[in-house]
């Protein structure tokens, strides 16, 4: 008769053998990644930025992958339901998230019922790109420039209100550290788009107004509104006229901008990791994504980025700023 302890030795030893035949496979799908047609989930609705990005960038992975990357539109919730889905999603390659810092860094912060951690339940893949967003006035507003603005809403605290895409968004929060950095009192009035802020401001309804840079080029090119600056440290190459806020010693520290990044859900396996990486370097560097996606006022992420990092830092940045202004959805 064997010992308990011979038994215990080999009991353990089949157990781990069970095991490794069971990891058997999900090794060889890792290492044979990606073998079917891969989903880029966008938490917004076609023809915005983030859904522009997804499909110049997804058309040029498919290439490197070989294998197609389908586009999935999950609007709602400020781009959040379309990062639930992610989270919720196999570990396995074949869901990703092409998300923005407003669901993957402010949202945490503003919602209390949001079902997804932004750093816990993803995988970081890479950044991608960036853009600044631009700080406007209507041309009724008397502020042709940013001095003039800081002086009139100085002389007039609560009198003047900017308009955002929404409360808790990444426009609401370069407004709010405009705010913060010059000291000034400006109501903030939350808009659900493009099309009804920029019917305001052009109306003299509403004195300021915060774009996405690629959404307010044509505004400010038509004359309809006029650009005091853009809130990222920079000048943008794509709109190199307009100054950088930060050159207004008042507001030095103004520094905010859109981004765009990569993402699994959490437990994606490294070998998968490693082929997306390396598919997404690849694809930064092709002349056609670099023109469409600077062209349309992105600036292509520098390859030493490290998306977790950035986002990790971008959160303590954002959050002193919702605390300080109370933002909360």
């Amino acid at each position: 008769m064997k010992s308990p302890l011979v038994r215990r030795r080999e009991v353990l030893i089949l157990s781990g053998a069970a095991a490794a035949l069971g990891c058997a496979p999900a090794l060889a799908q890792s290492t044979n990644y990606p073998n079917r047609p891969i989903t880029l989930v966008v938490g917004y609705p076609p023809g915005g930025s983030t859904d522009l990005t997804a499909r110049v960038l997804g058309e040029h992975m498919a290439r490197t992958l070989g294998q197609p990357v389908v586009i999935e539109n999950v609007g709602g919730a400020g781009g959040a339901l379309g990062a639930q889905k992610v989270a919720q999603a196999a570990a396995d390659g074949y869901t990703l998230l092409l998300g923005s810092n407003n669901e993957m860094a402010i949202a945490g912060l503003v919602n209390s019922a949001l079902r997804y951690d932004p750093l816990k339940h993803f995988s970081p893949v890479g950044m991608v790109a960036s853009q600044p967003m631009v700080l406007v006035a209507s041309p009724r507003a008397g502020m042709p420039d940013v001095a003039s603005f800081i002086e009139r809403v100085k002389q007039n605290p609560g009198k003047f209100s900017y308009g955002s895409s929404g409360i808790g968004t990444g426009l609401n929060l370069a407004g709010e550290m405009v705010k913060q950095a010059a000291g000034l009192f400006i109501v903030h009035i939350p808009y659900r788009g493009v099309g009804p802020l920029t019917t305001d401001l052009i109306g003299g309804q509403l004195e300021l107004g915060v774009y996405v840079l690629s959404s307010g080029l044509p505004q400010i090119k038509a004359g309809k509104v006029v650009a005091l600056g853009v809130t990222e440290r920079e000048r943008s190459p794509v709109a190199p006229d307009i100054p950088a806020l930060a050159e207004t010693p008042s507001l030095r520290s103004v520094d905010i901008g859109t981004w765009f990044g990569l993402w699994g859900p959490a437990g994606l396996p490294a070998p998968v990791t490693q082929r997306l990486r390396a598919a997404l370097a690849e694809s930064l560097k092709a002349p056609a994504l670099v023109d469409k996606l600077t062209a349309s006022g992105a600036t292509i992420a520098q390859p030493d980025v490290v998306l977790g990092d950035f986002q990790a830092a971008e959160i303590a940045k954002y959050r002193r700023i919702v605390d300080q202004a109370g933002i909360r959805v």
